[in-house]
């Protein structure tokens, strides 16, 4: 019996606290999937890097070798130095004196990647003039870009999603479930076909050292916003037009952006999804929801009081000043008038 009524509250109690049960395995499986991917990195990328640094240790023992008037601590100073400005994106290659970092198209190009909080890294502010103003810009701007992206997808999710969806499930009846996931999957092909896998082939071709792959990767970082900075347009030496190149890239990436964004939002729309995401939402109470319910029913009474007097204020400032009484003739006074 006492077994039977323990087993009863546990039951009662996990049916209760279902939604921190559903939190807790959600963090637990993204804890996973984070050292899952850490350990598939690891061992891919980890031979690779050894062998690089024997590569390059092979070269400088061979130029150290072959140039016997350098010294060793000469060499790191001074591969120290390229290397430093190598990472603010200045080059000391022959052929990369023609190239600025810092012309307007390519800060443009550095504005429209901080903004979007893509940021590859490859250019960077040098004075302490830019760091700051970086800041600043970014505070204001951040907030205003996603501000700016939220409109702009909500005005295009009506007509791309909503009203389809809707014209489709009144005019031939079909489930709006089914034509919603229909939809969805249509779109994203689309999305992807446009901004990932026609770009891809474009910046094969434009891009010399880059193959289908590369610019398939570059596309995927780009528009997710990871922005690795590994592999960025425009900054080969023999590159045509670079300038009018370059602000194409700032639109595709704004584009593209705004694209992903109703590709999530669209997909985020559909019933199954939103079922799932409440699995894993705190659960309001009884007494919140009956507070939120009151405050609305005063809110709206008190829009619609405000309405009524904005009306009677109205119908007061449309009347003449004064109300004057119709003057009305009866019979006796005409009857009276005639005898004087």
């Amino acid at each position: 019996m006492l077994q039977s009524l323990s087993g009863n509250s546990c039951l009662r109690m996990i049916e209760r606290n279902k939604s921190v049960w559903y939190f807790c395995f959600l963090v637990a499986a993204y804890v996973t999937y984070l050292v899952f991917g850490a350990a598939v990195f690891s061992s891919v990328e980890l031979p690779y890097e050894d062998l690089l640094r024997q590569e390059l240790r092979s070269l400088k023992r061979q130029f150290l070798e072959e140039h016997s008037c350098f010294s060793e601590e000469k060499l790191e100073e001074f591969l120290a130095k390229v290397l430093e400005a190598s990472n603010y994106g200045v080059s000391v290659l022959n052929n990369a004196t023609g190239k600025w970092n810092w012309d307007f198209t390519s800060s443009l190009f550095f504005a429209s990647t901080v903004l979007s909080t893509t940021g590859y890294g490859h250019t960077v502010p040098l004075s302490d003039g830019g760091k700051a103003f970086c800041v600043i810009y970014s505070v204001i701007g951040i907030p205003f870009t996603l501000l700016f992206l939220t409109a702009v997808v909500q005005r295009i999710m009506v007509h791309v999603t909503r009203q389809p969806v809707l014209y489709i499930h009144t005019r031939w009846g079909y489930s709006k479930q089914l034509v919603g996931v229909i939809h969805a999957v249509t779109l994203g092909f689309v999305i992807a076909s446009c901004f990932f896998f026609i770009p891809a082939a474009v910046f094969c071709a434009l891009e010399d050292d880059w193959n289908f792959l590369e610019s398939f990767y570059f596309c995927f970082i780009s528009l997710s916003t990871i922005g690795l900075g590994d592999y960025v347009p425009g900054e080969g030496y023999s590159q045509k037009f670079r300038s009018l190149y370059k602000i194409g890239i700032t639109f595709y990436l704004l584009l593209g952006l705004i694209a992903m964004l109703v590709v999530l939002e669209t997909f985020c729309e559909l019933p199954e999804l939103k079922k799932l995401r409440k699995m894993f939402y705190t659960k309001k109470n009884k007494e919140e929801d009956r507070i939120q319910i009151v405050e609305q029913d005063q809110l709206s009474f008190s829009s619609i009081s405000e309405q009524a007097a904005t009306m009677r204020d109205e119908q007061k400032i449309n009347e003449p000043f004064m109300n004057i009484p119709p003057i009305t003739h009866s019979a006796e006074s005409s009857t009276d008038n005639l005898s004087h």
